[in-house]
């Protein structure tokens, strides 16, 4: 439309058959004049109609629900147990003691579960839905569950429709309603008819006032169904509950075992129950799960911190595995904006100067005031200086000529101004065969180099009013050439993607060659191979799963064919990741092991299917994100390693000291108080663990890796924690074999085994290296675990009263030396055989000839 006196008057679009839904007039705004509500009518409305909630979400647990989670404890219940042991043969002392401790580990564990609920808090409330809705006459953007019947809603391409809605105004949508009806063709809605809740807009934009929300609406009838289904758990959430399950069962079957022993030892009933109770509370590693939530929830959190937010929480065990980053070019790779780079004269030269100059006043006079196009903004922000004038007229782009056209008015005269594709433009203005040659090879230049390219001309219009008026006079001056420049940190994001393994494969729908000059650019390996979506249309599905695992560009390529990419890439054995933005790219972000939508520029709906939303929409959050995944995996394969080597002198201890016929060395008091302070070390400091230097210099792991705990990895923590076992009896074993009071060998061992499970925090945190080459500076939550660990012992076996409580004795300084010298000898006798590891390899593997 030309924005001039000679204004065409708009055609109202004809009614037609549709659905249409009658508004109640309980539900219509007020006052049509701000439209929408008021925040405080909108409040009164939320009040009496509840949050606008589809799918009801996951509340947060109950007192009966925590109940639940304290008595089923296995600690708890071992406890428990001991207690009443205790009690049926008049030792009320030790009873108190067992439920002394009984509150002192639930209150540890309640802590730890508590951090984890705010964790996935926090996630939940930044990936609530949102929507843009007219509130005191302004357009706002709210939490989708804070709509209320009567909500003039706004609705644009790409969102997910938040509540059932009526049209209003003269807006058109076509929407896709299959998530509701099953009917995969697109329908228009119009003037008066439905916009289902949990539908999706394809294309159009419009206004429509809220009907119903939440539960009442057609989409949330089935979301309570939907809130009562649970998402199954991931393999390794379900190795894990393998595992503990199975330890156990051999826990059971041992304490059993350990019972009969005592009673042919002649021991009475209470001291065998108790000895079973002990060996089982040493056995099961009721951690593990709870240390496994607690880590993904944490990452997840760091990871929104960093502008990545995760959408579904299993999901970030899989980010460091990636193989395969399947990225578009614009915006993700590139800054997603057009810059201008270059200027070429109408014989094609580069020019520079006051020739310069000429032509960049004739782009800024050939570009709309308001800046909305990006090749005008573009240009504008090179227009200081620039004397516009008054504008006459302004004619948007012709398809057909493939151009625009400016009217000034400057200094009294008519001036037009045109931009637009070359050909087109040589052609209107009737350029020479020397200026047609020399613009030619000067745009495939700039189009070689993957630029955007614009013609410019201008002239005197002829009299009169009309388009063609305006275009009379036209002579072509030249070229403005322009690019998407890459993103900052993108080069060093892809040199960090290529030391770590993972490959990168740019998909774009942009032209071959632009494609390959952003790819070459880039240094992206066989940048000059480019496949379009033409080519791959022709290939069968085994040359399709070869080409992939060729070629890095693809150009041209339609959201339906990414889809084949990621399935491709899959046969291939790759773990993907794969970025999208509309609403066409859901299906790829869902069969991809990580879907990645842009949070800026994606749809709602492309956000809704992802695993991950970039906050910033930058390539180089992806490769951070991958490498907080594989901190967070070697942050759980280090604390497991610490926990399996803290249990096995434990249970090694209650099994062989009552085949031994000696008095128990750890009963569950000793039990509990080793329990809360593995608790918040296996939880708290591997966990704040900054990554290795080296993390992004291995290869992904491959999926015969992709467990947390392997045979080979038992290896290690098995062979200090029995070692350390070894010392620990040998020494108990010893003094009362030299006559002492069972206090007193205990309180030795006790120590000895204390000193050596703080020492395997250091060992098993430098699993590459010797412990005191790695500095402890980046985890603040080491030297208060490990400190507050040593001042519990020095009080437990110095303070009287404490030292009657766990039936320990005080050791003088010497017995002190002795105690903390074997725990020394029993753990750190690896750390020298680190030094000499080859480099790359566990050097826990290297020690045991692996």
């Amino acid at each position: 439309m030309v924005r001039s006196a000679l204004s065409a008057t708009p055609v109202e679009p004809q009614p037609r058959p549709g659905v249409t839904i009658m508004l109640d007039p309980r539900v219509q705004p007020t006052s049509p004049e701000p439209p929408g509500l008021t925040t405080a009518e909108a409040r009164l409305r939320l009040a009496r109609s509840g949050p606008n909630e589809l799918v009801p979400p996951a509340r947060p647990p109950g007192a009966l629900t925590w109940l639940r989670r304290v008595i089923t404890d296995p600690m708890v219940v071992l406890l428990l147990v001991a207690g009443a042991v205790y009690a049926s043969v008049g030792d009320y002392g030790d009873a108190a003691v067992s439920l002394i401790a009984l509150v002192a580990i639930t209150a540890v564990s309640v802590v730890l579960e508590l951090r984890t609920e705010r964790a996935l808090e926090a996630l939940q409330r930044l990936t609530s839905p949102v929507a843009a809705v007219w509130r005191d006459g302004q357009l706002r953007t709210i939490a989708a569950s804070e709509i209320v019947p009567g909500d003039r809603i706004v609705l644009r391409e790409g969102d997910v429709i938040p509540a059932d809605a009526a049209l209003v105004a003269d807006g058109r949508l076509m929407v896709d309603e299959s998530s509701l009806t099953g009917e995969s063709h697109p329908v228009d809605r119009e003037r008066d008819e439905a916009a289902w809740a949990g539908t999706t807009v394809l294309s159009g934009r419009a206004d429509a006032v809220v009907v119903e929300t939440g539960a009442r609406t057609r989409y949330g009838k089935i979301g309570v169904l939907v809130a009562g289904i649970t998402e199954p758990p991931t393999p390794l959430q379900r190795g894990i509950r393998r595992f503990v399950t199975s330890l156990g069962v051999v826990a059971g079957v041992a304490s059993v075992l350990v019972i009969a022993v005592e009673l042919a030892h002649g021991a009475g009933w209470a001291a065998a129950i108790v000895a079973g109770i002990s060996l089982a509370m040493a056995a099961i590693p009721e951690e593990f799960p709870m240390v496994f939530a607690l880590y993904l929830a944490l990452g997840a959190w760091r990871l929104a911190r960093d502008h990545a937010l995760i959408r579904r929480l299993a999901k970030v065990e899989t980010l460091g595995s990636t193989t395969v980053i399947a990225t578009d070019k614009t915006g993700t790779l590139t800054a997603g904006r057009l810059e201008l780079r270059a200027l070429a004269s109408a014989d094609g030269h580069i020019v520079d100067g006051t020739e310069r100059v000429a032509l960049l006043e004739a782009a800024t006079l050939a570009s709309e005031p308001s800046g909305h196009d990006p090749f005008d903004a573009a240009i504008l922000r090179h227009a200081a200086g620039v004397a516009a004038g008054e504008l006459v007229a302004s004619y948007p782009f012709d398809p057909r000529g493939r151009h625009t056209v400016q009217v000034w008015r400057r200094d009294g005269r008519l001036e037009s101004y045109a931009k637009g594709a070359l050909e087109p433009m040589l052609d209107r203005t009737a350029a020479s065969p020397v200026v047609r040659a020399g613009a030619e090879t000067a745009n495939a230049g700039f189009a070689d180099r993957g630029m955007r390219i614009l013609a410019l001309a201008s002239g005197a219009p002829a009299t009169g009013t009309t388009r063609a008026d305006a275009e009379a006079g036209l002579r072509f001056l030249g070229l403005i050439a322009f690019a998407d420049p890459v993103r900052e940190g993108v080069r060093e994001a892809l040199d960090e993607c290529r030391s770590a393994g993972i490959r990168v494969v740019m998909i774009t729908g942009d032209h071959p060659a632009t494609a390959r000059a952003v790819a070459r650019d880039l240094g992206l390996a066989g940048a000059d191979r480019v496949l379009t979506g033409e080519q791959l249309t022709l290939l069968s599905g085994d040359e399709r799963a070869r080409a992939v695992g060729d070629v890095t560009v693809f150009a041209r390529i339609e959201a339906a064919q990414k889809y084949e990419l990621v399935r491709a890439l899959h046969a291939r054995g790759a773990v993907v990741a794969m970025t999208g933005d509309g609403t066409n790219d859901a299906p790829a972000l869902r069969e991809a092991d990580i879907g990645i939508a842009m949070g800026r520029r994606g749809t709602e709906v492309a956000r809704s299917a992802a695993t991950m939303v970039l906050l910033d929409d930058n390539f180089a959050t992806i490769v951070r994100s991958i490498r907080d995944g594989r901190r967070i995996f070697e942050n759980l394969r280090r604390a497991f390693s610490y926990l399996i080597a803290f249990h096995i002198p434990l249970l090694l201890a209650a099994v062989t000291i009552p085949f031994l016929g000696a008095p128990l060395l750890l009963l569950p008091v000793h039990l509990v108080w080793l329990e809360i302070v593995v608790h918040p070390t296996s939880s708290l400091v591997f966990e704040a663990d900054p990554p290795p230097p080296d993390i992004m210099r291995r290869p992904p792991r491959t999926s015969s890796a992709a467990e947390l705990i392997t045979l080979a990895d038992l290896r290690r923590p098995a062979l200090l924690g029995a070692t350390l076992t070894v010392a620990v009896l040998g020494l108990y074993l010893a003094d009362l074999g030299r006559g002492s009071q069972v206090e007193h060998a205990r309180a030795l061992a006790l120590t000895a085994l204390l000193c050596g499970q703080l020492l395997l925090v250091l060992v098993t945190r430098s699993p590459q290296r010797a412990f005191w080459r790695t500095p402890a500076a980046g985890n603040r939550a080491l030297p208060l675990v490990v400190g507050g660990a040593a001042v519990s012992l020095v009080a437990v076996l110095q303070v009287p009263v404490f030292a009657r409580f766990f039936e320990v004795a005080p050791l003088d300084p010497l017995e002190w030396a002795a105690a903390l010298g074997i725990a020394v000898l029993a753990t750190l006798w690896s750390e020298p055989l680190k030094r000499s590891a080859p480099g790359g390899q566990d050097p826990g593997a290297a020690a045991l000839g692996e």
